[in-house]
């Protein structure tokens, strides 16, 4: 008994000596992070670093919007960019969970209209494919010069890019894929497929990836809203993410800027499930916690088998026209909609207009950190966006 009792006192003190250190680590890295951010190239940010057990350290710094002193907190939402493709792939396991879809089916089973590339039209394309970014499938002009369109008329008074469009431009996924991709479709190219057969070669592609989640929605009969919601975000506890305006609490939303001194105006995604997903650190800190829960065999959303396809990488030298074996690469390799650095990190990045994204987990320490920010990065803010994840490096392992 008076071994246990001094034991129990021994964890205590433990347990309030590293709360202590703790805290005061967070304190340094808040500090660290200050001075980053005094260099004043960036409005406003938000980090997080997790683990499979949760959120251990999140901050939001600067301004969500600057002209009414709001500040940009860990609960502060905007959109991520591309590394929203990452939940079209557990979507895609999920389904393949539930019977619906399998990844080595060819998409034009799920399609309203049917999807070749004219160079291969014997070889079908596969959901796998769409999901490894070897699909053939290339991003035409028409991706980024029709896919942007304003949330309001005239841009709200801001800034507006020479690619978004006025609200009544806005057209389905469906219809604005089809219209790319459909052979009888009036933005089809021959050329916006690759002379490479479907399966041989990486091609990053926003455009394959909004299919793969158009095969969703067609195999399982829910939007994709709907089924991530159910599937992903509600499991989670995720409440305050969505993937339009009108189903987040829009007075939580960041201003986006398109320079330090210029507001941009809000806009849309038309092929919305490859970058537009509306959410804050906190809430991404929560899914990138359950991804690394997952890679470690005690995810909740996804069967562990799911999980070690979700992971695997499937690409090897030959897939690659050339490779970067940069720590942050996610274009290394890839697992279903999951890029894999040749160092050890899994994860995804993102980048749209106002917008820059770092989402990665390291595979042995098992911690994930977490980088969004609303400012459109010229040099000087690149080089703030890298002190910034520096700094989260520098911090990592001591939190």
């Amino acid at each position: 008994m008076k071994k246990l009792i001094i034991l129990l006192v021994f964890n205590a003190l433990l347990y309030q000596s590293y709360g202590q250190t703790n805290d005061s680590i967070s304190k340094e890295l808040t500090q660290a992070l200050e001075q980053v951010y005094a260099q004043g190239h960036i409005i406003g940010f938000s980090v997080a670093v997790v683990n499979q057990d949760g959120i251990v350290f999140e901050k939001g710094l600067g301004y969500a919007d600057r002209k009414k002193n709001i500040v940009y907190s860990e609960n502060t939402i905007q959109n991520i960019a591309s590394i929203s493709k990452t939940f079209i792939g557990v979507a895609l396991l999920k389904a393949q969970e539930m019977g619906k879809l399998h990844l080595d089916d060819p998409i034009n089973d799920y399609l309203p209209f049917e999807v070749v590339n004219p160079h291969f039209s014997n070889i079908p394309i596969t959901i796998r494919q769409l999901a490894t970014h070897t699909s053939s499938i290339k991003d035409p002009t028409r991706y980024e010069k029709n896919g942007y369109v304003l949330k309001d008329k005239n841009g709200g008074g801001a800034k507006v890019n020479g690619n978004f469009h006025p609200p009544d431009e806005m057209m389905s996924q469906g219809v604005f894929l089809k219209n790319i991709l459909d052979k009888d479709g009036p933005w089809y190219k021959k050329k916006n497929f690759l002379k490479k057969a479907p399966g041989t070669m990486f091609e990053y592609s926003n455009i394959a990836a909004g299919l793969a989640a158009l095969v969703l929605e067609n195999a399982t009969g829910e939007s994709f809203p709907e089924f991530t919601g159910k599937h992903i975000l509600k499991p989670l506890g995720i409440s305050d993410s969505g993937w339009s305006f009108n189903t987040v609490d829009f007075s939580k939303h960041s201003k986006l800027y398109a320079n330090k001194d210029t507001e941009l105006a809000f806009y849309q995604l038309v092929n919305y499930p490859d970058g537009g997903l509306i959410t804050s650190a906190h809430d991404l800190g929560t899914y990138l916690t359950e991804l690394i829960s997952g890679y470690n065999g005690n995810g909740e959303i996804l069967t562990n088998e799911s999980y070690k396809k979700l992971f695997t990488p499937y690409l090897a030298a030959e897939n690659f026209k050339e490779r970067n074996d940069r720590v942050y690469n996610d274009e290394y390799n890839m697992g279903i909609f999951m890029g894999i650095s040749a160092q050890g990190q899994i994860g995804h990045t993102g980048g749209d207009p106002g917008v820059a994204t770092h989402m990665f987990f390291n595979t042995k320490t098992k911690i994930g950190k977490i980088l969004m920010i609303n400012t459109e990065l010229e040099k000087d803010g690149i080089e703030e966006f890298i002190d910034i994840w520096k700094t989260l490096e520098d911090f990592e392992n001591k939190l």
